[in-house]
C-alpha cells in the first residue's frame, strides 16, 4: 500500500461541493505525480462507473473508482470534506472520499491491496481515526496500516486472544467455520497471530481466505445463544460482485459476515471480484441453508446454488442491509422457500432492472436469440457466398461433396464452402429458439427451446417460429419452477424433469396448436417480400437505412438488421430478401464512414479525442460496424444522429433502386466482389456519407464556439467531462 497512496495524495480539506469537483481535485493530485496520463479521459472512467451505480455508502463514505487505461498504476487518493459531499448514499453526505484509481491491467495483488481497503471502510475504528486525523502524513500512514487506530490498538492483544480461544471452541464443536476477533479490520484465520490492522493486514487475511475458497465467519457456542454442542448454526454462503470488482465486492462481503457474527449465522462469502475468484468449495455450498446473491453484474456458475432458499439482491444492499438480508434468507428457510430446478434469476434480470417493465424484457429475450444467431449467420452467408463465389451460380446443385470431390478443381472447393454453409444456417431457427428461452428461464429452457426451434425448420415456420417456440419454451420452463416440489426431486428436476416436461409441452404446441399458422405467416411474409418491387421496395430502403442509423448497433439497428438476416437465413433465398440484406449492410456503413470523412475534411470542428477515433472509424465503417460513430453520436447526438439518418435512408433508397443484393450478411467492403451490382453499391454508400458529412460540418459549423474553445475555457472543464462521460457510457 505505500506506493499507492502518499500524503501528496491526502486533502484533508476537501473544499469541492459536487462529487465530480471532489473526483477532478484528487485526481489532479494523481496527475501532479505522473499516476495518470489524461485527467479528462480518466475523470470520463470516473463518471461512467458514476452512472452505472452511486458509489457513496452509509457512514458517511464515498468511494468513486473505476478501472482506466490513462492510469499508470494503482493509485488511492483520499479527501476529508468538512461540508460533506453527496454521493448518493442513502443517509446522506460523506465526508471521507477514497478516490480508486486501477489500470485496466491491474495485478490481482494491487487489486486486492484495494479490497482490502474496501473491507477496512466497514471498521468505524478505522474511519474515526481519519476523521480525526490531524495531518495528511498520518492519514496516509493509518490507510496504508503503518498506524493502527489507538481503539484497535489497545484491544489487539485481547482480540488474539479471543480468537485463539474462539478456535478451541470450534475445534470441540466440530465446527469448520474459521473465527475472526470482532475488531479486525479483515478476515484473519483464529490459527494466525493477529496481524496489525490496516489495509496490509487486511491482505494477508484476504489472501488467506481466498485459498479456502470464501471468507468464513462461524459463530461459537456462546454467540449462537448458547445453543447445544450437537446443534449447528445456521449456515449461509453468499456472492458478491460489482461492475467494477474492487470495493463494494469486498464492502458487501464484509458487511455480511460482520452480520452474521452478531447473528450466530455461519457466512461463507465468495467475492467475484476483479482479482479473479475462488469458487466455493462443493462441500460448504451443500452443507449450506441458504445463499445470498449481492451482486451487480451476473453471478458466474450460479446453478452451483440450485434447490436452496435464495435472497437476490443488488451489491449496495449487502452493504446497507447485511442483517436484514440473513434475517429474509433464514426466514425463506424456515418456510421452505427453495428453488425448485435453477437459480431464479434469469440471464435477462441480472443484467438488468427489477423493475423494468414486461416489454423492456421482452426485447431484451429477443435480442439474447438474436445475438447467439447472428454469429451462425455470418459464418453461414460468407461461406455460401463464397462457395457461389467460387462454384459458380449452380454451385447449389452440385452432388454433396462426401461422393465426389476432386482437390484440384474449383467447382469442388465451392461446393464444400456452399454444403457447409448450408449446414450452418440449419442451427439458426433452433440457436434462435433456444436461446431466447435461455435469456427467459436460464439453461433449464435451452433443451425446450432448441427443441422447439428444430420442430419449427421441420414444419416450415421458418424464424416467425422459431420467435414463437423460444418464447413458449422459456414461459413453460418458468411455469414448471414455479410448482413446489420434494425436497428429494430437486437434484434430478435441472437434468430430468424440467427438459422432459417442458420439450413434450413445447413439442405438443408447436406440432399441433400453433404451428401451421405460424408457418402460413411465414409464407405470407415471403410472399409480400418476393412482391416488393419500384416504389414500395425504395420506401422499405429508406426506412430500413433510418433504422439502421438512428441508434447504431442499438435495439433499433439490431431489428432492422435481424429483419434482413432473416429473408437469407435459407438454403436458397429469394431475390428480395437479398436486396433487403445489401440495403441494411450499405446503410450501416455510412455512420462510421462519414465521421472519418468530416474529421478528415474539417477536423477543427472536432476534439482531438474525436480526431483520433475518427481514424479508426475508417476501418470500422469499411468492415460494417455502425458501432464505430458511437462516439460522435454521445458527444454531440443532436448534430450526428439526424445527419447518419438522412444519410443511411439515402443509401437504402439509393441500393433498392440499384437492385444491388447481397448473400453475405456481414463483410462490409470485403465482400463488395459477392454483391450483385457492386458498382452502383459502392455509388449508394458513396453518395450517403458525402450527405451526412456535409450535414454534420454545416450543423457543427453553425456553432458559435468550437470544441476546442470550449475545452481550452477552465469553467468548461465539467461539461467536457460529463460529455465525454456519455461517451463512454454510451460505447
Amino acid at each position: 500500500m505505500s506506493d499507492m497512496i502518499t500524503a501528496d495524495l491526502v486533502d484533508l480539506d476537501l473544499s469541492a461541493d459536487t462529487k465530480e469537483a471532489a473526483a477532478r481535485a484528487l485526481a489532479e493530485r494523481m496527475v501532479s505525480l505522473g499516476r495518470v496520463t489524461d485527467l479528462e479521459g480518466f475523470l470520463a472512467d470516473v463518471a461512467a462507473r458514476e452512472a452505472q451505480m452511486p458509489t457513496g455508502l452509509d457512514g458517511g463514505i464515498g468511494i468513486p473508482h473505476c478501472r482506466s487505461t490513462h492510469v499508470t498504476e494503482p493509485t488511492l487518493g483520499f479527501g476529508r470534506s468538512p461540508a460533506g459531499i453527496d454521493f448518493g448514499a442513502p443517509d446522506g453526505p460523506a465526508d471521507l472520499i477514497f478516490l480508486i484509481a486501477a489500470p485496466a491491467g491491474a495485478d490481482d495483488a494491487h487489486l486486492t491491496i484495494l479490497s482490502s481497503l474496501a473491507r477496512q471502510l466497514m471498521n468505524t475504528e478505522f474511519t474515526d481515526a481519519l476523521r480525526s486525523a490531524e495531518d495528511a502524513r498520518t492519514a496516509a500512514a493509518l490507510i496504508r496500516g503503518e498506524e493502527a487506530p489507538a481503539a484497535t490498538a489497545e484491544g489487539a492483544g485481547e482480540d488474539t486472544a479471543a480468537a485463539s480461544e474462539a478456535a478451541s471452541a470450534d475445534a470441540a464443536a466440530g465446527s469448520t467455520a474459521q473465527s475472526r476477533a470482532a475488531a479486525a479490520p479483515a478476515a484473519v484465520p483464529a490459527t494466525t497471530p493477529a496481524p496489525a490492522p490496516g489495509p496490509a493486514a487486511a491482505e494477508t487475511a484476504d489472501a488467506t481466505a481466498s485459498a479456502t475458497a470464501g471468507t468464513a465467519t462461524g459463530a461459537t457456542e456462546g454467540a449462537a445463544g448458547g445453543s447445544g454442542a450437537g446443534e449447528r448454526p445456521f449456515r449461509v454462503v453468499a456472492v458478491t460482485s460489482c461492475p467494477t470488482g474492487i470495493a463494494h465486492t469486498y464492502m458487501a462481503a464484509e458487511s455480511l459476515e460482520n452480520a452474521g457474527r452478531e447473528a450466530g449465522v455461519e457466512v461463507v462469502v465468495e467475492t467475484q471480484g476483479s482479482a479473479g475468484f475462488t469458487r466455493l468449495d462443493p462441500a460448504v455450498i451443500a452443507a449450506a441453508d441458504g445463499v445470498i446473491f449481492a451482486h451487480d453484474v451476473p453471478v458466474r456458475d450460479k446453478d452451483r446454488f440450485a434447490g436452496k432458499p435464495t435472497v437476490d439482491v443488488g451489491v449496495k444492499a449487502g452493504i446497507n442491509r447485511a442483517a436484514e438480508l440473513i434475517g429474509e434468507v433464514r426466514g425463506k428457510a424456515e418456510r421452505g422457500e427453495a428453488t425448485s430446478g435453477a437459480a431464479p434469476a434469469t440471464p435477462v434480470e441480472r443484467a438488468g432492472d427489477s423493475t423494468e417493465g414486461y416489454g423492456t424484457k421482452l426485447r431484451k429475450w429477443l435480442m439474447s436469440g438474436v445475438s447467439y444467431m447472428v454469429p451462425f449467420v455470418a459464418a453461414g452467408g460468407l461461406l455460401i457466398a463464397l462457395g457461389f463465389a467460387i462454384g459458380g451460380y449452380t454451385v447449389n446443385k452440385a452432388p454433396s461433396v462426401m461422393d465426389h470431390f476432386l482437390w484440384t478443381q474449383a467447382d469442388s472447393w465451392g461446393a464444400l464452402l456452399y454444403q457447409i454453409g448450408v449446414v450452418s444456417f440449419g442451427f439458426l431457427v433452433p440457436v434462435l429458439a433456444g436461446y431466447i428461452a435461455y435469456g427467459m428461464a436460464d439453461r433449464p429452457g435451452l433443451v425446450p427451446g432448441f427443441v422447439g426451434g428444430a420442430i419449427a425448420l421441420t414444419i416450415n415456420a421458418g424464424f416467425l417460429g422459431g420467435l414463437v417456440a423460444g418464447l413458449v419454451a422459456g414461459g413453460v420452463v418458468l411455469a414448471i419452477q414455479r410448482v413446489r416440489i420434494p425436497t428429494a426431486m430437486r437434484g434430478i428436476m435441472p437434468v430430468v424433469v424440467i427438459p422432459l416436461i417442458s420439450s413434450a409441452i413445447v413439442g405438443f404446441l408447436m406440432f399441433v396448436v400453433i404451428g401451421k399458422p405460424i408457418a402460413t405467416a411465414q409464407k405470407g411474409m415471403t410472399d409480400w417480400l418476393n412482391g416488393l418491387t419500384g416504389t414500395n421496395a425504395i420506401l422499405l430502403g429508406a426506412l430500413l437505412g433510418l433504422m439502421m442509423c438512428f441508434d447504431l448497433g442499438g435495439p433499433v439497428n439490431k431489428v432492422a438488421y435481424t429483419f434482413a438476416t432473416a429473408g437469407i437465413a435459407v438454403a436458397s433465398p429469394s431475390d428480395s430478401a437479398m436486396k433487403i440484406m445489401a440495403a441494411v449492410m450499405a446503410a450501416g456503413m455510412v455512420p462510421p464512414l462519414a465521421m472519418a470523412l468530416a474529421t478528415t475534411v474539417r477536423g477543427r470542428l472536432f476534439t482531438q479525442t474525436e480526431r483520433e477515433n475518427g481514424k479508426a472509424a475508417w476501418v470500422l465503417g469499411a468492415s460494417f460496424i455502425s458501432e464505430g460513430a458511437i462516439p460522435f453520436a454521445a458527444a454531440d447526438p443532436l448534430r450526428v444522429i439526424p445527419s447518419a439518418m438522412v444519410g443511411g435512408a439515402l443509401t437504402g433508397a439509393l441500393s433498392m433502386t440499384f437492385g444491388a443484393t447481397l448473400r453475405a450478411p456481414h463483410g462490409g467492403i470485403f465482400v463488395v466482389p459477392l454483391i450483385g451490382h457492386p458498382f452502383f453499391y459502392l455509388i449508394a454508400i458513396a453518395a450517403g456519407v458525402c450527405v451526412t458529412t456535409a450535414l454534420v460540418v454545416v450543423l457543427k459549423g453553425m456553432r458559435k464556439q468550437a470544441p476546442e474553445a470550449t475545452a481550452a475555457d477552465p469553467a468548461a472543464g465539467p461539461a467536457t467531462a460529463a460529455r465525454d462521460a456519455k461517451h463512454t457510457v454510451a460505447a
